[in-house]
C-alpha cells in the first residue's frame, strides 16, 4: 500500500502557502492531539488490491454483531428489499442535484413525492426537499421562526428535546443575535406552566418534541393558542413513525413540523446519513430553507415537475437566502419515499402499532420482574427510559457480551443525566424470543 496523492510536492507547498499553512498537519490543528491516528494502517508496502480486500474483510469480522435495542434517534427497523433496489439504480445513485430541471424529471418527481408524503404525515401545507438530519431541521426551523416574526430574537426550547439538537442549535446561532432559552422539564416532560411564564414579546417560537428524548409522549393541548396569542410560532419535532398512530404536529396546531426520517427505510449506518424533514404552514413558505419542487403542465399538456422555490444561497443573492445549507439528502430522501410508498397508510399504521405494542410488552416484563423503574412514569411510543440500580454503561457492557446492545446510557450522551438511566428502543424487528431473552440477559447483568 502507498499513499495516493495526485499533487506534486511543489504544488502542495504552493497551496499551503496560499492559505497560510506551514504543513498539511496544520490543516488538522483543531483535532486534539491525543485522538489523531499517527501510525500506519498496517498494510505491507506494495500490497495488491486483492490482499487489501482480504485484509479489510478480516478486520470487518471484529465488528460486534448483536440484537439491537439502541435508539435515541437512530433505530433498527426492517427495510424492504425494494428500497435498496431502487435507490441503487444508477439514475438515482449517481445523480447529484437538479440544476437543469427540464432534464431532471425523475429526481424532481422523487423529491415532489417526498414533500407530499411529509405534508400528509404532518398535516401541514408545504414541505421542502429535505435537510441533513433532524438536528439541522430544528436549527433551520428556529431560523425560519426568527425570519418570520418581526423584531424578535428569542427561541424557547424544551429541556426534553435531544441533547444533540441543543448542541447543534447552540453552534448554529453562536455568532448571531439570537437568544436560546431552555424551558425546564417537569416529570420527564416539558413544564408548560414555565412556558407561559417565559413568554414575552421577544419570543419568536417554542420548540418541543414528542415523543421526547426520553421516549415519552407530551400533551400540547391548548399551547398553540397561547403561543399564537403572543404572536409566537409553535415548532414540534416528532419521530415520523409515531405519526402513524399518534397526533400529527398539525393536529397540535404547530406552525412548523420537524424531525428525522431515519426510521423510514434508512439503516443505522453507524450514525448516518439520515434525512431531516421540515414542513410548515403555507404562510411561511417563502421563508422555508432550501428548495421546493412543484408540478405543472408542459407545452404538450403533460404533467411536469419544476423547482417552484429556490431560497438557497446558491440560487439567489446570499443576503436574501433563507439558509446557507446548499444540498438536501436526495438519495436518502428517496429511500424514505420508496419505503412509505411500499407500506402505504395502513402499513405505516400497522408498523407503528407493532413498535408500540412490543415496547410496552418489554417494559411490562422489565418492571414486573426486575428491580428497575420507569423514569418519571410517563406514557411512551416505542422507546422508554428506565432507572437501574447500577450504572447503565456497566449493565450494557455485560449484556453486549451476551449478544445484546442493551440500550443507550443517557450519561454517555450528556453528563447532566444520571449514570443509572438507560433508554431502550423496541422496533417491529424484534421478535418475542428476542424480547424474552433480553429480560433474562438483563437479569443476569443485574446480579
Amino acid at each position: 500500500m502507498f499513499a495516493y496523492l495526485p499533487h506534486t510536492e511543489s504544488e502542495i507547498r504552493e497551496m499551503l502557502s496560499g492559505i497560510g499553512a506551514a504543513s498539511i498537519d496544520d490543516l488538522f490543528a483543531d483535532i486534539p492531539e491525543d485522538i489523531r491516528f499517527k501510525d500506519r494502517l498496517g498494510f505491507e508496502a506494495g500490497a495488491s488490491e486483492l490482499e487489501v480486500c482480504r485484509r479489510l474483510h478480516s478486520l470487518s469480522k471484529a465488528n460486534t454483531e448483536a440484537v439491537s435495542f439502541l435508539g435515541a434517534g437512530t433505530y433498527d427497523h426492517v427495510i424492504p428489499a425494494v428500497v435498496p433496489a431502487i435507490t441503487g439504480r444508477t439514475e438515482f445513485y449517481t445523480s447529484y442535484t437538479p440544476y437543469q430541471p427540464e432534464i431532471s424529471q425523475g429526481v424532481l418527481q422523487a423529491i415532489f413525492e417526498f414533500q407530499t408524503m411529509m405534508c400528509e404525515l404532518t398535516s401541514l401545507d408545504v414541505s421542502n426537499a429535505s435537510l441533513y438530519d433532524g438536528h439541522t431541521a430544528a436549527s433551520e426551523a428556529c431560523a425560519l421562526a426568527i425570519n418570520s416574526t418581526r423584531k424578535r430574537d428569542t427561541i424557547l426550547y424544551s429541556a426534553t428535546i435531544h441533547p444533540y439538537t441543543k448542541q447543534v442549535m447552540a453552534t448554529y446561532f453562536s455568532d448571531l443575535p439570537v437568544k436560546l432559552v431552555e424551558v425546564p422539564e417537569k416529570g420527564g416532560i416539558v413544564d408548560l406552566e414555565a412556558v407561559k411564564e417565559l413568554l414575552d414579546d421577544q419570543v419568536a417560537a417554542l420548540l418541543v418534541q414528542t415523543p421526547n428524548f426520553y421516549g415519552f409522549l407530551e400533551d400540547y393541548a391548548g399551547i398553540a393558542d397561547i403561543l399564537h396569542e403572543n404572536k409566537s410560532l409553535f415548532i414540534v419535532s416528532s419521530n415520523p413513525l409515531s405519526l402513524g398512530v399518534l397526533k400529527s404536529q398539525g393536529e397540535w396546531g404547530a406552525d412548523i413540523a420537524i424531525g428525522d426520517t431515519q426510521p423510514f427505510g434508512l439503516s443505522m449506518y453507524f450514525g448516518g446519513p439520515s434525512v431531516g424533514y421540515i414542513a410548515a404552514a403555507e404562510k411561511l413558505m417563502r421563508k422555508m430553507p432550501g428548495r421546493i419542487v412543484g408540478q405543472t403542465l408542459d407545452e404538450d399538456g403533460k404533467r411536469a415537475f419544476v423547482l417552484t422555490l429556490q431560497a438557497r444561497e446558491q440560487h439567489i443573492k446570499r443576503e436574501r437566502a433563507t439558509s446557507n445549507i446548499c444540498s438536501n439528502q436526495a438519495l436518502a430522501a428517496l429511500a424514505t419515499t420508496v419505503y412509505l410508498s411500499t407500506l402505504g397508510k395502513e402499513g405505516l399504521k400497522e408498523i407503528a402499532l407493532l413498535n408500540m405494542q412490543k415496547a410496552h410488552y418489554l417494559s411490562e416484563r422489565l418492571l414486573s420482574e426486575l428491580p428497575v423503574q420507569l423514569y418519571a412514569g410517563q406514557s411512551f411510543f416505542n422507546e422508554f427510559t428506565i432507572e437501574l440500580p447500577k450504572p447503565a454503561r456497566q449493565i450494557c457492557e455485560r449484556m453486549e457480551k451476551d449478544g445484546f446492545f442493551g440500550g443507550v446510557p443517557l450519561h454517555t450522551l450528556h453528563p447532566q443525566y444520571s449514570e443509572r438511566l438507560l433508554m431502550i428502543a423496541v422496533t417491529e424487528k424484534r421478535s418475542r424470543d428476542e424480547l424474552d431473552r433480553y429480560v433474562e440477559c438483563m437479569k443476569g447483568a443485574l446480579k
